[in-house]
């Protein structure tokens, strides 16, 4: 890795820095699971002080390109995307064919999928969740919380929340898996027919909690995304709170232009 490599911008030193780390992981000349270069070693590369490659560095990881493990060093990731498609990771289609969002969008993309089931279990509603359910904070629910890992990095962590008075009767719902086609499959079995799901997103900087339970650094970006899948009939019957490692999904919306 040289330096002042071509295209990188002209801006204070630290950012010419990280710009050109950041081309040389993007050209694969630093491939995935290999070390970024020492903070002494880029030091004595780039000839300036040991604040300037900290400073660049800080710049690098934002980037989500990289990963810093305590007493190691920052690491390439190895996380290619999974593409969200919203037009086609909830068809009727795939639940009836046994396969759940998560894992056919990390099946589309090669990757191999896991989920690690938290807690499963009765839990008084969340304010947030309650509004979405049209029940009162505070009322019982059935939540059920999962960590999703690709290619055993942890990516995504989700919790639903299910009126108590829909799943009840739903003893599938309760068990660790759920059966083919997940949760919706199993609302669909008994009558509850989807209409719609409505997503909102929201992009921030990760906690100290979340960031270590999603592997990532200090602050890293994050997407908040809350689903209200909604029936046929008119009911909320689950509101799924995700949180996703920002540089792990692409998220991409089919939008019909007519009426």
């Amino acid at each position: 890795m040289g330096t002042a490599a071509g295209g990188v911008g002209s801006g204070p030193r630290y950012v010419q820095i990280a710009e050109e780390i950041v081309q040389q992981i993007r050209a694969g000349v630093l491939k995935p699971g290999d070390m970024v270069p020492s903070e002494s070693e880029l030091v004595d590369r780039y000839g300036v002080s040991g604040g300037t490659i900290r400073k660049a560095m800080v710049e690098v990881r934002a980037s989500g390109l990289v990963e810093t493990r305590h007493g190691k060093g920052s690491i390439v990731k190895n996380r290619p995307p999974v593409r969200h498609r919203s037009s086609d990771r909830f068809r009727r289609s795939l639940r009836q064919g046994g396969q759940a969002a998560y894992l056919a969008e990390s099946a589309q993309s090669g990757a191999t999928a896991k989920v690690s089931v938290l807690y499963i279990g009765p839990m008084e509603a969340p304010e947030d969740a309650a509004q979405r359910l049209g029940v009162l904070a505070g009322t019982q629910v059935l939540a059920r919380r999962r960590l999703y890992f690709r290619n055993g990095t942890p990516v995504e962590t989700a919790t639903s929340y299910l009126p108590w008075d829909v799943v009840k009767d739903i003893p599938e719902l309760f068990a660790e898996n759920p059966g083919g086609g997940g949760i919706y499959a199993r609302l669909e079995d008994h009558g509850h027919e989807f209409s719609e799901f409505v997503e909102t997103l929201q992009a921030r900087s990760a906690s100290k909690a979340e960031a270590s339970e999603l592997a990532l650094s200090p602050g890293a970006p994050v997407v908040h995304l809350i689903r209200e899948a909604r029936t046929a009939a008119g009911l909320v019957v689950e509101v799924c709170d995700t949180l996703m490692a920002a540089d792990q999904f692409v998220f991409e919306y089919r939008i019909p232009a007519g009426d």
